[in-house]
């Protein structure tokens, strides 16, 4: 999912997997006119970075664009369990999982009128493989050549080895318009044309984007909202004044400090749901003191994760001990969740001075250096660990990075850069969307940055677990890899970080979706949005 552009692009969502917040206050947007005005104003945490082709695009919040312009072959539901879209039914496995069957539904249409039909399908498929765009590594394993129309309503999607996710991940495929897009690729990606219930309009680069209903959308339900705008208050503090002073419909993600003064404004609404991001503690395996496991433990054992957690998000998170979120667990998966859990360091200063004493070869003279993301959580959780670590006699330092410094320095493997960074990832419900690209060593530099090496069988089973279609076989390989990460601790779990949204009481039926690049889930067949008269 290499080029350097690419490879910065993917980290840049990885930087920005959850809340996200900017050193600067940004300046107030104005509202979209309130209660009788069927225009949403919705603001983001961040820009979109303006790639609107799904194809190419692979930031947060270009995808929250993304979704309300395109559908999906399947889309998730608000239990994340996957629904036809513009497929007609379930896949129909052949060739002992290398081979699937997907009939299409017969009435659907782009926006520009051309009928959606199992080329553009195939092409959704095989164009990430075809061009090495951002995407690629979801879809590696496609077979191109044999990934074809069958007929206009009938895909036949081949793969070159079993993949265990392909059901549950990569059929939630937005499908593309493959004449217009191969046609100008370049004007595709900022004026795309999708089969969804919104039609891309306008967009000025770190200003907005505006989204206009179709009228003729083909599908059910047909949306209430007459447009939609995007803006974005990078700050938290600005989102908060503005969704107070009325200025916007919406804003994404409460901070946690504001949620009992938000919540309690008559008026307003808040609103969250339970989401499969995990952010993390990662180690520098590759130099430095941090590439010795006793290191990594005594830095563990110096804070309280969950004590952290509590303090700084409360009901907004839920601490994690391993590298699977609770509600990806909960999916049928039932790791031994509670063994994970004890196993995992506790709060001990103690046990911590004397690991890091055993540990380090120059105790004297360490000076780790942590790197975070403009985030004010993430940022506290830096200095709480770098205030422990001086207090047994360590000189550690936190430096907060804008997103694209920070995403060309926590790949580098070098100590002098940093020997901890903390990251977040949204991924989805399958545990090898966290594993392969957060572990893997062919993600090594790429997604991740702690470069651990592990033992003999680690990476072999990853990769075994991603081409193997039985969900109880996956279950016992990862239960070896994330017993080895929870004892060896190259990655430290720290929370898995709710979806939240404030909205005025006069939008009805908006509630924020798990899958976070969803939000705001404006059309649905659970939810359509709407304003008040």
């Amino acid at each position: 999912m290499v080029s350097d552009q690419l490879t910065a692009t993917r980290r840049r969502l990885l930087a920005s997997g959850a809340a996200v917040s900017a050193a600067m206050v940004a300046g107030c947007i104005g509202g979209n006119g309130g209660p009788g005005d069927d225009g949403l104003l919705y603001t983001q945490e961040v820009n979109p970075e303006g790639d609107f082709d799904p194809i190419v695009s692979n930031d947060a919040y270009s995808a929250q664009v993304i979704h309300q312009v395109y559908d999906g072959l399947y889309e998730y539901d608000y239990d994340l369990e996957l629904q036809p879209k513009l497929a007609a039914g379930e896949p129909e496995e052949e060739e002992d999982g290398e081979r699937y069957i997907i009939e299409i539904v017969d009435d659907a249409e782009f926006h520009n009128g051309d009928p959606v039909t199992a080329e553009d399908v195939a092409h959704s498929f095989t164009a990430p493989v075809e061009e090495d765009t951002d995407n690629r590594p979801e879809y590696d394993f496609i077979d191109v050549d044999g990934t074809e129309a069958i007929d206009e309503h009938t895909v036949q999607i081949d793969l070159e080895h079993e993949y265990g996710p392909f059901e549950t991940l990569t059929v939630a495929t937005y499908v593309v318009n493959e004449s217009v897009r191969t046609d100008d690729p370049g004007e595709y990606n900022t004026n795309p044309v999708g089969s969804g219930p919104f039609t891309f309009e306008d967009w000025t680069s770190d200003e907005f984007v505006e989204l206009e209903a179709w009228d003729d959308y083909w599908g059910d339900p047909q949306p209430e909202l007459e447009s939609v705008r995007f803006e974005a208050a990078e700050d938290d503090a600005g989102r908060v004044s503005q969704i107070l002073a009325g200025d916007t419909d919406a804003i994404a993600t409460v901070p946690p400090e504001d949620w009992d003064q938000i919540d309690g404004e008559e008026g307003i609404d808040v609103h969250r749901t339970e989401s499969p991001s995990y952010m993390y503690v990662a180690f520098n395996c590759n130099e430095g003191e941090t590439t010795d496991p006793d290191v990594r433990r005594g830095i563990a054992h110096s804070f309280s994760m969950s004590e952290f957690v509590d303090a700084n998000l409360g009901e907004s998170a839920t601490p994690m001990n391993a590298p699977i979120p609770p509600i990806v667990d909960e999916l049928g998966w039932d790791f031994p969740m509670d063994e994970w859990e004890e196993q995992t360091p506790e709060y001990d200063p103690d046990e911590a001075e004397e690991l890091l004493e055993e540990g380090l070869d120059d105790p004297d003279d360490w000076s780790p250096t942590i790197i975070v993301p403009p985030d004010d959580v993430r940022i506290a959780l830096g200095e709480l660990i770098a205030s422990r670590l001086d207090e047994l006699g360590y000189d550690a330092e936190v430096q907060s990075l804008d997103f694209a410094t920070l995403t060309d320095t926590y790949i580098s493997g070098d100590s002098d850069d940093y020997e901890m960074y903390i990251l977040g990832w949204t991924g989805g419900p399958d545990p090898d969307v966290y594993l392969y690209n957060l572990f893997h060593e062919e993600n090594a530099g790429v997604t991740q940055g702690h470069f651990y090496e592990g033992s003999d069988d680690f990476h072999d089973a990853i990769l075994e677990a991603r081409q193997t279609a039985d969900q109880g076989d996956r279950r016992e390989l990862y239960v070896d890899v994330i017993d080895e990460i929870v004892e060896e601790l190259p990655v430290m779990a720290a929370y898995s970080e709710h979806n939240t949204i404030a909205t005025q009481e006069y939008v009805n039926d908006m509630q924020p979706h798990p899958n976070v690049s969803y939000n705001p889930e404006l059309v649905s067949d659970e939810n359509n949005v709407s304003l008040d008269e």
